[in-house]
C-alpha cells in the first residue's frame, strides 16, 4: 500500500508539475499563508533557534528573518512540485540553479578516490538530484555521469512520505535508470564494497542529532552534537571532502558553489571534518539566515 500510494503521488506530482513554475509559487504562496498565519506552524520552534543563534539582534530581526524564511518554504515546497516533472533540458532552460565552480567538483572526483560532499538544509535540498543538468559557466561542464551519483537519505517515520520525496528528490536521475539512493544505514557497507569504483556521496549533514552523537563545539551560539558518519566513511575510506553551498539568489535562482574542506579525510579526524563543515554551514547562515530550515530542532 505505502508503494501504491507512492506511485498515484507521484503521478499526480507528475501530471501537475508540467504546469509552469509561477502557479506552483502562486498555489504554494496560498498554503504557506494560511500555515503561518492561521496555524502558526511551529512558530515557538524558529524564534527560539533565532533568539539562540543571534542574542545581538532586536524582535524585529528575527520577525523579518522569520516572514523571509517561511516565504521561501512556500517557494521550496513549489519548486518541489515543478522538479519532480522535470528532465535535464527543461532544469537548464529554466535557469533555476546555476553551478558556479564546477572545476572544483571536476579536480576532485578525477583526482582523488572519491568524493563525500556534504551538504544542508540551506537553498532548496528538494532538488538537489538534478545537478547535473543546472547551468555551469560557459565554456564548463560536470565531468561526471549519472551512475557515479550517490544520495545518502535517512529514512523518514511516515513510510509514504519516505518513499515520495526520496525518489522526488533524484527524479532526474531516476528517469535516465541510475540506481542513487542509499540509507545511511547502508552506506559504509556500500561504500567499502565499492570503494573501487568512482562515486560522488551526497549527504545532508545538518539533522537533528541521534543518541550518542559527538560534541563538535559551539555553532550559531549554542553548544552542539553532530552525527559523524558521513565524516566516519570519508575518513575510513580515504575520501576527499567537499561542502556544498546553494545560495538563493531570488524567487526560481539559486546558485551552487563547491567549497573544498580537505583533499584526504584519512588524515583528519572526523571531528575535525564536521567542525570545518559547521564552520561553513554558520557562514552561508549569517549571509542569509532566512535560507536556512529553522523550524527543525537542531539543538537538544
Amino acid at each position: 500500500m505505502r508503494d501504491l500510494g507512492a506511485k498515484l503521488l507521484r503521478g499526480f506530482v507528475k501530471v501537475i508539475g508540467r504546469l509552469p513554475l509561477k502557479f506552483h509559487y502562486a498555489f504554494c504562496g496560498l498554503v504557506v499563508w494560511f500555515v503561518k498565519n492561521v496555524m502558526h506552524y511551529r512558530y515557538d520552534v524558529v524564534y527560539t533557534n533565532l533568539a539562540r543563534s543571534f542574542p545581538e539582534c532586536h524582535y524585529n530581526t528575527f520577525r523579518t528573518i522569520a516572514n523571509d524564511f517561511y516565504d521561501h518554504i512556500g517557494e521550496i515546497f513549489a519548486e518541489a512540485l515543478w522538479f519532480g516533472a522535470s528532465d535535464y533540458k527543461r532544469l537548464n532552460d529554466s535557469g533555476i540553479v546555476k553551478v558556479t565552480n564546477p572545476e572544483i567538483l571536476n579536480d576532485y572526483f578525477c583526482n582523488t578516490p572519491n568524493v563525500t560532499v556534504l551538504f544542508s538544509h540551506c537553498g532548496n535540498w528538494e532538488i538537489l538530484g538534478g545537478f547535473l543538468g543546472y547551468n555551469v559557466p560557459d565554456g564548463q561542464k560536470i565531468e561526471i555521469e549519472e551512475q557515479h551519483i550517490k544520495v545518502v537519505y535517512k529514512r523518514l517515520h511516515s513510510s509514504l512520505s519516505d518513499s515520495f520525496f526520496r525518489r522526488n528528490r533524484v527524479a532526474p536521475l531516476e528517469k535516465v535508470g541510475t540506481e542513487c539512493e542509499i540509507e545511511s544505514s547502508d552506506i559504509l557497507r556500500f561504500a567499502i564494497k565499492h570503494r573501487a569504483e568512482k562515486n560522488v556521496y551526497i549527504y545532508i549533514a545538518d539533522q537533528y542529532p541521534y543518541a550518542g552523537a559527538h560534541d563538535i563545539g559551539t555553532f550559531l551560539n549554542q553548544p552542539t552534537l553532530a552525527m559523524l558518519g558521513s565524516a566516519g566513511v570519508a575518513h575510513k575510506l580515504g575520501h576527499s571532502v567537499l561542502y556544498l553551498k546553494m545560495k538563493r539568489v531570488r524567487r526560481g535562482y539559486y546558485e551552487m558553489s563547491f567549497i573544498p574542506i580537505c583533499r584526504n579525510a584519512a588524515e583528519l579526524a572526523p571531528e575535525e571534518i564536521m567542525r570545518k563543515y559547521f564552520d561553513l554551514l554558520e557562514m552561508e547562515i549569517r549571509e542569509t539566515p532566512s535560507n536556512w530550515l529553522w523550524s527543525h530542532k537542531r539543538w537538544k
